[in-house]
């Protein structure tokens, strides 16, 4: 039984949707168990409805500081996931390349080089970069 208002649920989960896609949502959201139903309704109308929608930045620059933050706080998950919703939102491979090297002296080389490794295989799969031959 969900205790939160039903509205910024429904609300959050359209946000969601159009950043992530369906089947993200129906993973995460559509299919949550009685345990972690509390959290993905909180997520659907705090996250979603109320700070994504914010007139204050566009969804893009949203997008790029999420990664930013993600990067810094080592969540690889989260990060990929972000990666992808960032194209959707009007990032472009070079606006992700740009935030992730500007990570690089504010969050450690490590992190950054992981991130970079991260992305590089979400825009492969996502088709946003292609397959380059090594050069010496």
């Amino acid at each position: 039984m969900r205790n939160s208002d039903d509205a910024a649920i429904a609300d959050g989960l359209v946000v969601r949707r159009a950043i992530f896609g369906e089947e993200l949502v129906e993973k995460n959201y559509t299919n949550a168990s009685d345990f972690n139903r509390p959290a993905q309704d909180w997520i659907a109308g705090a996250v979603w409805a109320d700070v994504w929608t914010r007139e204050g930045l566009d969804r893009r620059t949203r997008s790029l500081v999420t990664m930013g933050i993600l990067t810094a706080l080592g969540r690889p998950t989260e990060f990929e996931s972000h990666v992808r919703a960032a194209l959707a939102n009007g990032c472009t491979v070079e606006d992700i390349q740009e935030l992730l090297l500007h990570t690089a002296p504010y969050c450690g080389a490590p992190a950054a080089l992981d991130a970079f490794r991260r992305a590089e295989r979400v825009l492969r799969e996502a088709g946003a970069i292609e397959d380059q031959e090594a050069t010496s």
